[in-house]
C-alpha cells in the first residue's frame, strides 16, 4: 500500500451526529465500521470475480470481539486510501481486476437543500488490469446495528419499490421511541435506515442473517427470497439487509455502480418542546420523494463533490501547505456531521451542534464558536442557525442570568440548559458573552452588513455592558476549557472580553450607533492594562496573579487581526508565537503550563497568527503527526496529550470546522490566486 496521510478513523456515512460512521482501521476490511462513539455500525463488502470471493470491506462475523477465521474470506489487497472533504476513495487489486469505491456525502455548505438530505452515496468503479475479461459481482450490506441504540432493541423491515425507479430496503426499531432519547454516548433509535439500488435485473435485494453471509461466500449464490423471521432482536443472528450488484463482464473500460444508504430520522430535533422535521422537509418532500430525486441527480451532484474536492484541496495547500490540505479534507465532513439542519415555525434556519463525547449538549456556544471559520468561509447562514436557539433561550422567561446561556439542552432536546444543573458556579458568564459578541461581528463581516445584530441587538448591548463591568480582570470562573477548572485572572479569557467590547464598538459603527466610540475607548483602555498586567518578559502570563513561567495559548487574540480591530499592538502575537516554538512537543504545543494536553482547535487559531506560512507549517506540522501516528483510533479528538500522542477525551466534535480559520487568514491571497495574479504572495504580505 502506498504510504500516505494515515488518518486515525476514515469517514464514510457523515450525515448528522446519528447517521455517522467511519473506519477505524488502516484497511477497509480490517474490523467492522463504526459509529463515531465505536460502537459497531456494521456494513460488509465482496466482490466476486471469476466465481472467486474477495473481501473489501467488513468482517462477516456479528460479535464485535472476533478474531478473523473461516468465516472471513481472503481480501482483495487495499492499495490506496484518498481522503478528500466530501469523498473518501479507496482503491483495491487483485485476480486482475481494480475496484474503486467512493463513499460521497454531499455536505456542500452552498446548497443547504442538499446538505440536509440524508445520503450517502457508495459508488463501486470497476476494470480489468491484466488485459483479460473477467466476470464480477458486487455483495453490499448493511447491519440492523444502524437503527438502534443497543443490540437487544427489536426491529421489523420492509421493501419498497418506488416508482419503478428503485428498491429501497428499510429496517427500524419496533417501539420508535420518536425524539424519546437524550444524551451523549447514544445511537439513534427510532426512524428507519435505508439500504437503496436502482431497480433492474442486475440488482437483486435481500433480508438475511449474519450468518447467512458465509452461505453466499461459500456457494457464490445470492439467496432467492428472504429467510428471517421478524422482528427480532438487533442481536439475535444480526439481520441485514443485502444486494448483489451484477456488473457482467469487465474490461480494461471502468464499470460503474452505485448505491444510496439513507435514514428516514422522521422528526429530527425537540425544539422548546415543538418536533421540527430535517430541512428538506421543508417543502413537503416525501421520503422516497427525496430517494427519487437523490438518484436522479446522483452523476451531477458527483462532479460537483470532484470540483468542490479539487478546490478545497487546492486552496488548502496554498494557504497552509500540503499537510494542512490533510487536516481539512479529513474533518470538512467531521464538523458538518457533528449538526443537525432544521428550520424553526418561524422559517428561519436552525443549525444545532452536538457536542460529542463531551457531555452531549445541544447549539452549545463555546463549540459553536471555535467551529465557525469553516461557515463563515462558506455560507454564514449556519452562523446564524447556530446562534439562533441562544438567542431565543436568552430572551425567554427561563433564562435567570444576565450572560449569555451555555446551551439549550442535550441532543437532541432544545428545550433549555441543564449543563452544571444550571447553577451558577458552572456557568461560563464572560466566555459566552465574548463568544456570542464576536460570532455576531464576524457575521457581519463576513455579510457587510449588521442586520442580523440589529435583530438582537437588545441582548448584544446587555451582553457588551456585562464584559465592560466584569471583562478585564474575570473572577473565578469556567472559560471553553472547562475539563481544566476554574480559572481566576484568566488572562486569555480576558482578551476575549476586551475583543468582544471592541466587536460590539465595530457592530455599532455599522449601525450607525454612536455609543460605538465610547465602548472603542474603553477596549482601547482595557487592552492597554491588559498588555501591563499579563506581561512576563519574552511572553505573557496564564494568569494575570502567576509568576512569569506560566503561560498560555491566545487563541482568542485572533480576532483582532480577522475583524480588523487593532486593539493590541501586533508584537504580541509575534512574541507569543516566539514562545510556542520553544514549548512545542512532539506532537504540538500544550494548551497552557499546567499540563501537557492540547486542544487542536486552538492549536490551529494561534498558528494562524504567524508572520510567515514557514512558521505556521512548523506549528502545525505535530498535528498532522499526531493524526498520522496516535492509536487513538477515533474521529479527530480535539483534546490530545502532546507527549504520549493519545486521546485524553472528546471525539468527532464540530470545533475541527475551527482549522479552517488559516483560509479566513489567506482569503485575499487565495482570490488573487484564483483571478491568476502570480504575484499574489507578495500583495498578501504587503497588505
Amino acid at each position: 500500500m502506498e504510504k500516505s496521510f494515515r488518518p486515525p478513523s476514515v469517514p464514510l456515512v457523515t450525515v448528522d451526529p446519528y447517521f455517522n460512521v467511519w473506519s477505524a482501521a488502516d484497511h477497509l476490511y480490517d474490523d467492522h465500521t463504526r459509529h463515531w462513539t465505536n460502537k459497531s455500525n456494521g456494513m460488509v463488502g465482496i466482490i466476486i470475480i471469476d466465481g472467486k470471493p474477495k473481501r473489501f470491506m467488513g468482517r462477516l462475523s456479528d460479535q464485535d470481539e472476533f478474531e478473523l477465521g473461516e468465516q472471513d474470506p481472503d481480501v482483495l489487497i487495499q492499495t490506496h486510501l484518498l481522503v478528500e472533504p466530501v469523498t473518501t476513495k479507496y482503491t483495491f487489486e487483485g485476480e486482475g481486476v481494480e475496484l474503486e469505491v467512493h463513499f460521497t456525502t454531499p455536505l456542500l455548505l452552498s446548497d443547504l437543500d442538499l446538505l440536509s438530505r440524508p445520503v450517502t452515496y457508495v459508488s463501486f468503479y470497476v476494470r480489468a488490469v491484466d488485459g483479460q475479461s473477467h466476470q464480477v459481482k458486487i455483495y453490499f450490506d448493511v447491519t440492523g446495528e444502524w437503527c438502534v441504540n443497543t443490540p437487544d432493541q427489536h426491529i421489523k423491515w420492509e421493501r419498497q419499490s418506488i416508482e419503478g425507479e428503485l428498491i429501497t430496503l428499510f429496517m427500524g426499531t419496533v417501539d420508535q421511541p420518536l425524539l424519546q432519547r437524550s444524551g451523549d454516548d447514544t445511537r439513534i433509535d427510532w426512524g428507519y435506515m435505508h439500504l437503496v439500488v436502482p431497480q433492474s435485473k442486475e440488482n437483486k435485494t435481500v433480508f438475511h442473517s449474519a450468518a447467512s453471509r458465509q452461505q453466499y461466500v461459500s456457494s457464490g449464490v445470492f439467496p432467492s427470497q428472504d429467510d428471517l423471521n421478524q422482528p427480532r432482536a438487533a442481536e439475535d443472528n444480526m439481520p441485514v439487509m443485502a444486494v448483489e450488484l451484477d456488473l457482467g463482464t469487465i474490461q480494461s473500460e471502468p464499470e460503474s455502480r452505485f448505491l444510496m444508504l439513507a435514514y428516514d430520522d422522521v422528526h429530527s430535533i425537540e425544539y422548546f418542546n415543538e418536533p421540527l422535521d430535517p430541512y428538506w422537509k421543508r417543502q413537503g418532500v416525501t421520503f422516497p420523494e427525496m430517494l427519487l430525486t437523490a438518484a436522479e441527480e446522483y452523476e451531477e451532484i458527483v462532479q460537483r463533490c470532484d470540483r468542490f474536492n479539487q478546490e478545497l484541496r487546492s486552496e488548502s495547500t496554498l494557504a497552509g501547505g500540503e499537510k494542512y490540505k490533510d487536516i481539512l479534507a479529513l474533518t470538512y465532513r467531521q464538523s458538518i456531521a457533528a449538526h443537525k439542519l432544521v428550520l424553526d415555525s418561524s422559517g428561519d434556519v436552525l443549525f444545532f451542534s452536538k457536542e460529542n463525547f463531551s457531555n452531549g449538549c445541544i447549539a452549545t456556544v463555546d463549540v459553536s464558536y471555535p467551529s465557525i471559520p469553516l461557515y463563515l468561509r462558506y455560507n454564514t447562514e449556519l452562523v446564524k442557525g447556530m446562534m439562533r436557539p441562544i438567542y431565543k433561550y436568552a430572551k425567554s422567561g427561563d433564562w435567570k442570568f444576565e450572560f449569555a446561556p451555555h446551551d439549550v439542552g442535550t441532543y437532541p432536546k432544545a428545550n433549555g440548559q441543564v449543563y452544571g444543573e444550571n447553577k451558577l458556579e458552572y456557568q461560563m458568564p464572560i466566555e459566552e458573552c465574548g463568544n456570542m459578541l464576536l460570532m455576531a461581528a464576524a457575521v457581519t463581516k463576513y455579510e457587510k452588513h449588521a442586520d442580523f445584530a440589529k435583530d438582537h441587538w437588545e441582548l448584544l448591548t446587555k451582553w457588551a455592558g456585562y464584559l465592560l463591568q466584569n471583562g478585564l480582570d474575570p473572577e473565578n470562573q469556567l472559560c471553553t476549557d472547562d475539563f481544566a477548572g476554574h480559572l481566576a485572572h484568566n488572562t486569555n479569557l480576558s482578551i476575549k472580553a476586551i475583543l468582544g467590547i471592541a466587536a460590539y464598538s465595530y457592530m455599532c459603527d455599522m449601525l450607525g450607533i454612536e455609543d460605538g466610540i465610547a465602548y472603542r475607548e474603553a477596549a482601547q483602555k482595557m487592552a492597554s492594562e491588559w498588555v501591563s498586567m499579563a506581561d512576563a518578559g519574552d511572553h505573557y502570563k496564564l494568569t494575570f496573579d502567576s509568576d512569569h513561567n506560566s503561560w498560555s495559548m491566545k487563541y482568542n487574540l485572533v480576532w483582532d487581526q480577522l475583524l480588523g480591530l487593532n486593539l493590541f499592538p501586533k508584537e504580541i502575537a509575534m512574541k507569543e508565537l516566539n514562545y510556542y516554538t520553544k514549548r512545542q512537543n512532539e506532537y504540538g504545543v500544550p494548551l497552557d503550563s499546567r499540563d501537557t494536553y492540547t486542544k487542536a482547535d486552538w492549536l490551529m487559531w494561534c498558528a494562524s497568527m504567524s508572520s510567515s506560512q514557514a512558521q505556521f507549517e512548523q506549528l502545525i506540522a505535530p498535528l498532522w503527526d499526531f493524526m498520522n501516528e496516535t492509536s487513538s483510533r477515533v474521529p479527530v479528538t480535539d483534546w490530545y496529550d502532546t507527549i504520549k500522542g493519545t486521546q485524553i477525551n472528546f471525539q468527532n466534535r464540530s470545533v475541527v470546522g475551527g482549522f479552517f480559520i488559516q483560509l479566513l487568514m489567506k482569503e485575499q491571497t487565495i482570490n488573487l490566486v484564483k483571478s491568476g495574479d502570480r504575484n499574489a504572495e507578495t500583495h498578501s504580505n504587503r497588505s
